[in-house]
């Protein structure tokens, strides 16, 4: 497998899951109007609801993050190295240059947020910056300007937004079955039960669709910054020490896992088959044998 075709693949499978996901979606709302007998106006306006509150939250999304986890703006001053190679490789990959943020945290990890190229942030743990020399932290932050470039921030963004609206969806048919008691003819209670069963699963299936979509795009940030750096050898050496280090990163969330380069929770990614649809990130092991193939 080479770089281009790594890159061309994963686009192709990240897109075909989000019209798979818009699809998923679409379908939920029709079987909720059809089991409670409403009208497709009051769907059309809770999806209107729901997605002006998850862009509201989108847009203010890497404050959040970047506030729950700690991080610090620097300055060259502070960081010289790593804020040098940030301003390097941007130049190399015609980026703008992204806020530096770092988090004091011995666990070497690192992500990028923001809603676009101009409006989007690096950040690091002092464990990564303390542990990693020059070559492989180039490496790392040629896959974080990658999700930078390839819009990774924004795609996760809009899969959060699917997310919540089958969330609310969901909440809302469990809660209009109790006061919609008129009586319902066969159809409507076929429905009614379809229902149910989309209202109790679809919540799990929309987080595994985001999921399945973060792992493709991490898949894609390596290949990219691959052809940013010309040496896939550096990110396969930072990932080897990266995972290696049992060190959690304190502040983590499951609502921010998705983001690092790496799993920062540092528990073994699941074997199974069932358990593996749960898992953040692509396995290691697994992404660096695809780097040392380029």
């Amino acid at each position: 497998m080479n770089t281009y075709s790594a890159i061309a693949s994963n686009k192709r499978k990240t897109w075909l899951i989000m019209v798979l996901f818009v699809v998923f979606l679409t379908t939920l709302v029709y079987v909720f109007v059809k089991a409670l007998g409403y009208d497709l106006s009051y769907v059309f306006l809770a999806l209107i609801a729901t997605t002006f509150i998850s862009f509201l939250s989108y847009f203010a999304s890497g404050k959040i993050v970047l506030s729950s986890l700690g991080a610090k703006k620097i300055t060259k001053d502070e960081y010289p190295e790593f804020f040098r190679i940030v301003e390097n490789l941007s130049i190399g990959a015609g980026l703008p240059m992204p806020s530096v943020f770092v988090i004091n945290d011995a666990s070497p990890n690192a992500f990028a947020t923001g809603r676009d190229p101009n409006h989007s942030v690096i950040c690091a743990t002092t464990g990564l910056l303390n542990r990693l020399d020059k070559i492989e932290l180039e490496g790392v932050i040629a896959h974080e300007l990658s999700h930078i470039k390839n819009y990774d921030i924004r795609l996760m963004g809009i899969v959060a937004i699917l997310v919540g609206s089958a969330v609310i969806l969901s909440n809302f048919f469990l809660r209009s079955m109790g006061h919609n008691r008129e009586s319902r003819g066969n159809i409507q209670i076929i429905f009614l039960v379809i229902g149910l069963v989309f209202a109790l699963l679809s919540p799990l299936i929309a987080t595994l669709i985001q999921l399945a979509i973060s792992r493709k795009r991490e898949y894609l940030a390596d290949a990219s910054a691959v052809l940013l750096t010309r040496y896939p050898n550096g990110l396969a050496s930072a990932l080897e020490k990266i995972s290696s280090d049992p060190k959690p990163l304190n502040g983590a969330s499951n609502a921010t896992a998705h983001l690092f380069i790496a799993n920062p929770f540092k528990n073994k990614e699941s074997k199974t088959w069932l358990t593996s649809l749960f898992n953040t990130h692509p396995p290691i092991e697994e992404r660096i044998k695809i780097l040392h193939s380029m």
